[in-house]
């Protein structure tokens, strides 16, 4: 089996040990793991395997009076939160034999738990076993406690996530003061660069190392030894963590295949993380559509074209929604992977082709048409399959990907799109032409308009956008900067006013402002808050300051050419593939020891040949902290136009959408990720 399909053949592979388990069980499943089994066949994988239900991985769940086998699946460390549900479950319901899969291998439960020896055996898992068969009221009950590294989501072929990582962000310049504030003086770290694995938090390394682990997984099931490189800070932590994971330095011996590994840190470049691309229908569905409940990633496609109900308020929610992930059909399959990294005409195209295609076999009664594709067109096209079940469950999967695509192009929040491609493009240019302060005071207007065209969520993107760039763009003197201190001041009063005159809060004012409605609002807790996202956007300025190669994302205007906004993945890859195989100091090869020492030292003595991540037919690129599908194109075009005959295959921990990206800057305790402790 070549390694390429051997990676697209492993995450389905992990859920074959939960399968072999399930049978006349009720499986209770945390949001993570139900992402990962829902681009890998959902929950038909668990039905046809023998499962009883499904029920939701919480304390407020429990199994049936004639239910006596349960089976957990989480993404977490089997202690603390976790444990707590798992007893609450069993306390509530009759179970004589429990199952528990934890997606966090017993290597580092040793680590959770603060015991450094490696002891024999599965001392934590059998620990739990025991704990198990307590909860359930007698110990001669059947308990088995194992690990499956069920974290993969194969969005297509060329792209895998990792949704149990969605939350895992590079670090930041604030963080960097967290980390140093415990430290004694004369060992504080002077920058991002110089952090090691161990002074970073219990939980945030317990993250790095299962990430590593899992990984490992995947390389040892397609037989491959890898060269790890890293580009950014958090990266350098992932890459130098894998180099020197235990199991990894045996199977490097005798793996018959290579790749190379380049992890790239997405703090280095959220300009076109936050960016609106006009040319991106994915993009366009993805931030338009609501999300399914507890994903990160798969949203929510209204059915109810394909019925001949009336939207009413009565039968809202009567219908299961659909979603982008199609696994039962090749054909929608195919479509969604055009879909993902086409140019939104080809798209458009696309799906009304697949329609037309799917109709004409049917025999329908299509009316063809030539020209522009629009939403109506789509729809009426999807209406024709409402009578016939036998069409309509054929071609499903192209159908809800028919009517994502419809519904992102008449949705009452696109003008606003376009509004922020047009603001964004207006501030691309000011930023050459004037310094910060002036482009910031560019914002005021939009702040204070009563129209309020843009949401307080909309204006945060564009912030993030303007301060992506702004150091290359403007770098400023000290009377620069008091400048732009006093004009974010400006800003944070006008964005004051205006949160506490909303008549609600969006998820992301939520998280940022700690309340859960207006009414709990205060003046004060709504300015602090504010004064927290200004410190984080000028740490977003400097994260690019360790790099000599990559330092900049910005071109100016010459005169004969607008300024321009250079993709930090674009720069990397060109670098990667150029014909010379230069050796570039911001790709840092990452290596598990000695050899690396001794090749160094050698080096002195005699031309030793570093390792470059062309070196070898395939080549992962993993994104830490999020790609977006505008992104995925861009690595399928460099790679074409180079022709370098290697393959690339991309991982990330999620697939962003703009408003992301303030919610990871803003909102999440980077140092300190949940792992469910």
């Amino acid at each position: 089996m070549l390694p390429t399909d051997g990676v697209m053949c492993f995450p389905g592979q992990t859920w074959e040990k939960v399968l072999s388990k399930v049978k006349k069980a009720v499986v209770f499943m945390d949001d993570r793991c139900s992402e990962s089994l829902h681009w890998n066949g959902g929950a038909a994988l668990l039905f046809e395997a023998g499962a009883r239900n499904i029920k939701q991985f919480s304390s407020f769940e429990a199994g049936g009076q004639n239910e006596p086998k349960a089976v957990f699946v989480v993404s977490t460390v089997l202690k603390g939160k976790t444990a707590d549900i798992i007893k609450d479950i069993i306390s509530l319901s009759r179970f004589q034999y429990c199952v528990v899969f934890t997606a966090i291998p017993h290597s580092i439960h040793l680590l959770a738990n603060n015991v450094t020896t490696d002891l024999e055996g599965n001392s934590v898992f059998e620990q739990f076993e025991e704990k198990l068969c307590e909860w359930m009221g007698d110990m001669n009950y059947t308990a088995e406690v194992m690990h499956a590294p069920v974290v993969f989501a194969p969005l297509t072929q060329h792209l895998h996530l990792l949704p149990a990582f969605s939350d895992l962000f590079p670090l930041l310049e604030v963080d960097l003061e967290s980390i140093n504030e415990k430290r004694p003086e004369k060992r504080r770290f002077g920058s991002l660069m110089d952090v090691d694995t161990h002074s970073l938090s219990p939980e945030l390394q317990i993250q790095i190392k299962s990430l590593t682990s899992a990984i490992n997984t995947l390389f040892e099931f397609i037989g491959t030894r890898e060269e790890s490189f890293s580009v950014g800070p958090m990266s350098r932590l992932i890459a130098g963590e894998l180099a020197s994971h235990p199991q990894a330095k045996n199977r490097r011996k005798s793996a018959p295949n290579k790749a190379s590994v380049v992890f790239i840190d997405r703090t280095l470049d959220r300009t076109g993380a936050v960016g609106h691309h006009g040319d991106s229908l994915v993009e366009k569905i993805l931030s338009g559509l609501p999300q399914l409940p507890g994903h990160v990633t798969d949203i929510q496609v209204d059915m109810l074209e394909l019925t001949h109900l009336k939207q009413t308020t009565d039968n809202k929610g009567i219908l299961a929604p659909g979603c982008l992930a199609q696994n039962q059909s090749a054909t929608a399959r195919l479509l969604w992977e055009t879909m993902l990294v086409a140019k939104q005409k080809e798209a458009v195209m696309e799906v009304r082709r697949q329609l037309v295609e799917a109709a004409s076999k049917e025999n329908l009664p299509i009316k063809m048409s030539l020209g522009r594709v629009t939403a109506e067109q789509l729809c009426s096209y999807v209406q024709l399959f409402r009578d016939s079940w036998g069409a309509l469950e054929s071609h499903s999967g192209v159908l809800q990907l028919g009517l994502a695509a419809a519904q992102a192009l008449r949705h009452p929040a696109l003008p606003c799109w376009d509004a922020c491609l047009a603001f964004e493009r207006l501030l691309l240019q000011a930023l050459g032409d004037l310094d910060l302060a002036e482009v910031l005071k560019q914002l005021l207007p939009l702040i204070k308009s009563s129209s309020g065209e843009l949401s307080v969520d909309d204006l945060l993107v564009l912030l993030v956008y303007v301060y992506s760039m702004a150091q290359e763009a403007c770098p400023g003197g000290a009377e620069q900067e008091k400048h732009v201190e006093k004009v974010e001041n400006e800003l944070i009063g006008a964005l004051t006013l205006r949160l506490t005159q909303q008549t609600s809060l969006s998820p992301l004012l939520q998280e940022i402002t700690g309340v859960s409605g207006p009414e709990e609002l205060t003046v004060e807790r709504a300015h602090s808050a504010l004064e927290n996202v200004f410190e984080m956007l000028r740490g977003v300025c400097h994260a690019r300051d360790p790099l000599k190669h990559f330092s900049s994302v910005y071109t100016p205007s010459d005169g004969a050419h607008q300024a321009t906004y250079r993709p930090l993945l674009k720069q990397v890859l060109e670098e990667i593939f150029h014909p010379d195989r230069r050796e570039c100091p911001d790709v840092e090869h990452m290596s598990g020891g000695l050899t690396d020492l001794l090749k160094t030292g050698f080096s002195m003595f005699m031309k030793v040949t570093r390792p470059h991540p062309s070196d070898h037919p395939l080549l992962f690129l993993f994104l830490v902290g999020g790609v977006t599908p505008s992104e995925l194109r861009l690595i399928r075009d460099v790679v074409s136009t180079h022709k370098s005959g290697t393959q690339v295959l991309v991982m990330s921990t999620r697939l962003l959408r703009p408003c992301d990206v303030p919610h990871l800057l803003f909102s999440i305790d980077r140092l300190k990720p949940d792992i469910g402790v």
